[in-house]
């Protein structure tokens, strides 16, 4: 749509989560531009919901409504000194999930399920402790007072810093 992601977004969030009638009451006291094409769109989506999914529109609900960005038209305008400042129309991608209510009045006839569903899968189980060389079980054998902890290193330290020596006076000698 050929509106600001960020005025879009102001008028979407008022009416996520309500039901589909709510939303209607408050898009259409709504007083941004924003509203009439969201409206349109709410509109359509109960309007696909109904033909394609046999729902009844009132018993919906707007579960996720969001807006993302959508290409920018750039424009140019002429300025002072033959400059010129680009104009950004941005324009936006807005999304409305529609979903049954938890209570509808109405309910529409159940299909038939499939004969045979795939058994959901077991939780995994923990692997075993994977069995260990002969070599590595006697390292584990010996205790931990016997073995040295490392012994720290002291940090090496910087070479101090040379000193320069102090710059000679040139003292011009006259020899006659």
């Amino acid at each position: 749509m050929r509106i600001t992601p960020r005025k879009a977004r102001l008028v979407v969030e008022h009416i996520r989560g309500r039901s589909v009638p709510e939303a209607r009451t408050v898009l259409a006291f709504t007083e941004r531009a924003a509203a009439r094409e969201i409206e349109k769109l709410l509109k359509s989506a109960v309007a696909n919901a109904e033909a394609n999914h046999n729902l009844i529109g009132d018993d919906l609900v707007v579960k996720t409504a969001f807006v993302d960005e959508g290409p920018m038209i750039k424009r140019w305008r002429a300025r002072a000194r033959g400059r010129a400042a680009q104009i950004r129309k941005r324009t936006c991608h807005i999304t409305l999930a529609l979903v049954p209510a938890t209570t509808a009045t109405v309910t529409r006839a159940p299909e038939e399920a499939p004969a045979e569903e795939k058994p959901k899968r077991a939780p995994r189980k923990k692997a075993a402790p994977k069995a260990k060389p002969a070599g590595e079980a006697k390292a584990e054998e010996k205790p931990k007072a016997e073995a040295k902890p490392a012994a720290k290193k002291p940090a090496a330290k910087k070479p101090a810093a040379r000193k320069r020596a102090p710059a000679k006076k040139k003292t011009e000698e006259k020899e006659s």
